[in-house]
């Protein structure tokens, strides 16, 4: 696993702040992380701008994280997103987390779902964010 496996890619520094009492990256700011590319990705596809036009958008349904190497201070990471098995309503991430001082630290997988948020219910992808799926 390469961060050229990835289309989406989101540099960071790692803050002091994000240490925990054992001097290593607390886990749930990988979570953050890969938040951060997801949020890039949703972008890059259309995904924020069809939530504005239409209500219909993405919803976390699900969300895994292996971690590889600590991480500590200072740092900086490349968070890194991908999209596999685009289904009618539904897809998922791919994330990894790359350290320039270890490499790859962690990696994991979201499911997104398309949600209506107006109607409170799962809806098909739209066109647009499907055409920025594949174009990505």
């Amino acid at each position: 696993m390469e961060p050229s496996d990835f289309p989406v890619q989101v540099r960071t520094p790692v803050a002091w702040g994000q240490l925990d009492a054992f001097n290593h990256v607390n886990n749930t700011v990988y979570f953050r992380w890969f938040e951060d590319a997801r949020i890039a990705c949703f972008q890059r596809i259309g995904f924020t701008a069809e939530v504005i036009k239409s209500g219909i958008g993405p919803i976390l349904a699900r969300t895994s994280c292996v971690f590889r190497q600590p991480l500590a201070f200072p740092d900086t990471i490349t968070a890194c997103a991908r999209i596999e098995d685009l289904d009618d309503d539904r897809f998922t991430m791919i994330y990894a987390v790359f350290s320039d001082r270890v490499g790859l630290a962690a990696h994991g997988e979201g499911r997104i779902v398309c949600f209506d948020y107006r109607a409170g219910a799962k809806a098909p992808l739209p066109d647009a964010v499907r055409a920025g799926v594949l174009a990505l």
